[in-house]
């Protein structure tokens, strides 16, 4: 296999290393309390749907305002929490039927609208925030009075 292809091969694995960090972090798919493996296999596919509609919804995004854009400034964790608060308002203030539109569009339609609907979206709302710089830690004054011990060596100590 040639250097190119390793390389193109493991840069392809990070895609998917990635989509699972997404998975953790920003839609909080590993649930601790999920004991059970069937129960912990279910949520973490649930995970994946959601996580497959957040891929759609970040391509839409992508087509209007730009890859760069949303590759490097879209902070998928406000996306999947704005997605989830707005969920439950809509549920709550627009009755099922007015849904029933969406079920019959087709997959170019569905796109279509989903283009339109991100060309509304702020995305000033929605950036990263980069972590500045770390500042060096100031070293501790040494005291000849009270000078640091080890908790191993005084646990040693009072055993022995």
């Amino acid at each position: 296999m040639s250097a190119l292809t390793v390389a193109r091969l493991y840069r392809k694995r990070w895609r998917v290393e990635t989509a699972f960090q997404h998975l953790a972090q920003d839609l909080n798919t590993e649930i601790n309390t999920l004991g059970y493996p069937r129960a912990a296999l279910f949520g973490f596919c649930i995970g994946l749907v959601a996580y497959n509609i957040l891929a759609v919804l970040k391509a839409a995004l992508r087509r209007v305002h730009g890859a760069t854009a949303i590759d490097t400034q879209l902070s998928g964790y406000y996306v999947a929490d704005e997605v989830s608060g707005t969920y439950r308002g809509m549920m709550i203030a627009i009755p099922p039927p007015e849904w029933q539109i969406f079920r019959q569009l087709t997959t170019t339609d569905l796109a279509a609208v989903l283009i339109t609907l991100a060309g509304k979206v702020r995305l000033a709302r929605f950036r990263k925030h980069p972590r500045g710089p770390k500042k060096p830690r100031s070293r501790r004054p040494y005291d000849p009075k009270h000078p640091h011990q080890a908790t191993a060596k005084l646990l040693v100590a009072r055993r022995a």
